[in-house]
């Protein structure tokens, strides 16, 4: 059964999409204003301008990161992704499992939670020169 285009799950997927065309004014124009983006360390950032500019920095960093999704499941407004998260960074190559719990409210992500292992990007930005 494939989602409505204003389904939650079609608005998560779209944001999926975003991520991958490496397109921040994209990504915030999806944001709500009050967005709250949760990384993989708990680390958190508020707001569409804030986030704006991480994910400006972001693929500044990766500049060639994709997430695939390969399952998506949906209880009311909330969807959760599963799938692989990867990219190039610091000379190498890097893909890691992943999941994306998104809150969705109308057709913009109220927040995004990011769970993955960082250990593959951390190993490769600690060989970086100095």
């Amino acid at each position: 059964m494939s989602a409505s285009p204003e389904s939650p799950e079609a608005v998560a997927r779209a944001f999926a999409d975003a991520i991958n065309r490496q397109s921040p004014d994209e990504l915030a124009a999806m944001m709500t204003e009050d967005h709250l983006f949760i990384d993989a360390l708990d680390n958190r950032v508020q707001g569409r301008e804030a986030m704006r500019a991480a994910w400006r920095g972001y693929y500044r960093l990766v500049p060639d990161y994709t997430i695939t999704v390969e399952e998506a499941y949906g209880v009311g407004d909330v969807v959760v992704m599963l799938g692989t998260a990867q990219g190039t960074t610091n000379g190498g190559w890097w893909q890691t499992p992943a999941a994306w719990r998104a809150e969705i409210r109308g057709s913009q992500i109220g927040a995004w939670r990011v769970y993955a292992d960082n250990e593959p990007i951390r190993k490769l930005l600690a060989n970086q020169p100095k």
